[in-house]
């Protein structure tokens, strides 16, 4: 063997095996005990793969090597090529009509408890009322009845929300009476130093359009039906990322305690920046769990921190699906983030389909995208996911645990992701790998894990 020869080889065997080294160990830290294995069994063998390259030195041999180094530059340099070739086109909003709240399944179900406006509803929405019929007869959230119910700890959540509606009031009030100049560029930095200190994880801010506001509020009885105040200029979106390992435990109660830990996070910050923008003499008013008038996936994709996800839900560019999103919304004029949309992310919720695979309702679609409300976007079946949510007394979350972009954010996982943002072979190259080590679908749990909050 020649001397470069040697060094090539030398130089593919030690890349290869630190980074199927790197495989895993970051496996075994997740608790990932298959991709544990097959890391084990990548290893070995990848060992005695070069180690036959090293010891055999017939022509035969030697001509294997040769060729197989080629094919391993070759594939290196088309590996680096950033080449999508059938982007889709920014979605066009021209035409985009704006979305009830009272349509939402969470508004439908809460009309249980006011006959008067239930009825009322579905006089405006006759096609609804025995869907929701059905839905008005499953087991209320926190019920014994429920699948993944726990004694212990299912007030838990529960007390979670409750605090949340009490801080409702925290999202809006009257501004200081005295306005006072302030310089966008530097009140921005501050307020995305402010949502990094309390816990979130991006921030972007955006132009305010029409079509970013409910038409109608629906969530809560006192003020069903009112026009949403859409009198605002910026909006700033708020990022909370969740905890993988939590997501990993779907559809159990580790989900809805997850979520409901980060929505209160989530309203505390923005509830904190609202406050903070009113001190300076403007409007400011926070859009938090249960007390929206803002559209927030929209807004996070059009802000430029991800992208809208196969299972109609925002996918942050770092965090996948696994985040909350919390909105203020201010009549300050601030300077819009970045919104150069990455192609890579939507071409990969294109080939993947796990999440549609795993649904165990059948609410996501295995289809494009389709054109509703004037514009072209996944959306899933609300009725079929809402009514699972309340069979198993969680809000499920086998679309986000099951995703390839749900991962911890360490070295291995962002080597992942700029492998993914070059190109559509390296992503179905990712996508099978994903696959190979985690599995094509997950295995539904049959209890909650022995502790629900440290899975």
């Amino acid at each position: 063997m020649s001397g470069a020869l040697f060094i090539l080889n030398l130089s593919c065997l030690i890349t290869l095996s630190l980074f199927i080294g790197l495989l895993g160990v970051s496996s075994y830290v997740e608790k990932e005990r298959r991709a544990v294995w097959i890391s084990l069994g990548l290893f070995l063998f990848n060992l005695l793969f070069w180690a036959h390259f090293f010891f055999r030195t017939d022509p035969v041999s030697q001509v294997l090597n040769v060729a197989l180094l080629a094919g391993l530059g070759i594939f290196t340099v088309l590996s680096l090529a950033r080449f999508f070739p059938d982007p889709l086109e920014k979605r066009d909003m021209a035409e985009a009509t704006l979305y009830d709240e009272r349509d939402n399944m969470f508004a439908r179900n809460n009309l249980a408890k006011h006959p008067e406006l239930l009825e009322a509803y579905h006089r405006m929405r006759p096609e609804n009322r025995s869907t929701d019929q059905q839905i008005h007869k499953k087991p209320d959230f926190g019920s014994p009845e429920q699948f993944f119910h726990d004694d212990h700890t299912t007030a838990v959540y529960l007390s979670a929300f409750e605090y949340l509606e009490s801080t409702i009031p925290c999202s809006d009030g009257p501004p200081n009476e005295i306005k006072q100049p302030v310089d966008p560029e530097s009140m921005t930095r501050t307020i995305m130093e402010t949502v990094a200190f309390y816990g979130g994880c991006d921030t972007g801010i955006i132009d305010l359009e029409p079509y970013h506001f409910y038409s109608h509020r629906g969530r809560h009885a006192r003020a069903w039906g009112e026009q949403t105040d859409r009198d605002y200029h910026s909006a700033i979106v708020i990022i909370v990322p969740m905890r993988v390992e939590m997501l990993k435990q779907a559809p159990t109660a580790c989900v809805i305690q997850e979520s409901a830990q980060k929505y209160v996070e989530a309203a505390k910050i923005s509830n904190i920046v609202a406050g903070y923008l009113r001190s300076f003499g403007y409007r400011a008013r926070a859009h938090n769990d249960a007390n929206y008038d803002t559209l927030c996936v929209p807004l996070a994709v059009e802000s430029g921190l991800g992208e809208l996800g196969r299972m109609g839900i925002f996918m942050h560019k770092v965090h996948g699906p696994c985040v909350r999103i919390a909105v203020v919304t201010t009549d300050l004029a601030l300077p819009p983030t970045e919104s150069d949309r990455d192609p890579s992310m939507d071409a990969f919720c294109r080939i993947c389909k796990k999440c549609a695979d795993n649904c165990p309702s059948g609410s996501i679609t295995h289809d494009e995208e389709q054109v509703s409300r004037g514009f072209r976007h996944w959306s899933i079946d609300q009725e079929k996911c809402f009514s699972y949510w309340k069979t198993v007394g969680s809000d499920c979350g086998m679309c986000i645990g099951v995703c390839p972009y749900t991962k911890p954010d360490t070295l291995l996982h962002k080597l992942v992701r700029w492998y993914i943002s070059r190109n559509t072979l390296n992503q179905k190259i990712a996508l099978f790998m994903d696959d190979l080590l985690y599995g094509r679908r997950m295995n539904i749990p049959k209890t909650n894990p022995d502790s629900i909050f440290n899975p």
